[in-house]
């Protein structure tokens, strides 16, 4: 079975939101947050479960462009400069479906590490 593709690809620049729309009435809104902590690229996801990279800080990251891949995925460049996630449009429709599971995976990972959702900043001194 082929990969579900969206019949249309919203990005909501104020929201920082990613709409996808199937022919079925299917709609999702995914957060630029959200893509990004699940960015499928090897920098987020390592080469197997046990490399996998936590990303926390990224409350405030937004998506800077929509790359089209052929006809099979997107990729994702995001505002604190990752742009190495080739996102299919199966990838995309998982998170989509799973996104609730996922959202509070994430967020037990970020607790059970002590990280936080919001970025840290540098305090400069003059």
């Amino acid at each position: 079975m082929s990969a579900p593709i969206p019949t249309d690809v919203k990005l909501h620049q104020l929201s920082g939101v990613l709409e996808l729309v199937y022919a079925d009435g299917t709609i999702f809104k995914l957060p630029a947050e959200y893509l990004r902590v699940y960015s499928p690229s090897a920098e987020v996801q390592g080469h197997s479960a046990a490399q996998a990279v936590l990303q926390h800080g990224k409350k405030m990251v937004k998506i800077k462009d929509l790359i089209s891949q052929g006809h099979y995925a997107l990729r994702i460049e995001f505002s604190d400069g990752h742009d190495s996630g080739i996102f299919s449009w199966q990838y995309l429709f998982d998170l989509g479906n799973q996104q609730s599971e996922k959202w509070a995976e994430y967020l037990q990972q970020l607790s059970k590490a002590g990280k936080k959702r919001e970025p840290q900043f540098i305090a400069v001194s003059k």
